[in-house]
């Protein structure tokens, strides 16, 4: 396995860990978070701010970097342009966040825990996965999540 592979699992788990401590994997929080009117917790919002700090920090050290340790060269968007593909994925990202509690990093995450719910919301993403490829290539594409 290449250094790039397992840097990628290292960083997934950890992912994965932060959102279980977190309790981020639970729909009912992220809920609660959007919920502004009712019942609101804030906690979401110390874990985004806390997830800026690492982010920052990457952001930083890459501009004194010619390439990441792991890789041939930074994968950094570089469009500035808001268009209405961006903000119609933003849209639905919303929407079913707001719908459900689940974004895909905790819906992966939460599939240890085996609820049915989770596992459903995790099956209709993977198909929204390959339906959005199918329909951009005009047929049958296989899934890539990189």
């Amino acid at each position: 396995m290449t250094n790039r592979i397992l840097a990628s699992i290292f960083c997934g788990i950890l992912f994965g860990i932060g959102l279980v401590v977190s309790d981020m994997i639970n729909p009912a929080r992220v809920l609660a978070f959007l919920d502004v009117a009712g019942d609101w917790d804030p906690s979401l919002a110390f874990v985004m701010g806390g997830a800026l700090i690492p982010s920052s920090l990457a952001y930083a050290i890459k501009q004194y970097r010619s390439r990441p340790v792991f890789d041939t060269e930074f994968h950094v968007p570089t469009s500035r342009s808001i268009d209405a593909r961006l903000v119609s994925g933003a849209v639905l990202f919303g929407l079913g966040w707001g719908l459900v509690g689940l974004c895909p990093g905790p819906a992966i995450a939460s599939l240890v825990i085996g609820r049915w719910e989770t596992v459903l919301f995790a099956v209709a993403m993977i198909a929204g996965m390959f339906a959005y490829r199918k329909a951009q290539s005009g047929q049958s594409a296989p899934l890539r999540l990189n």
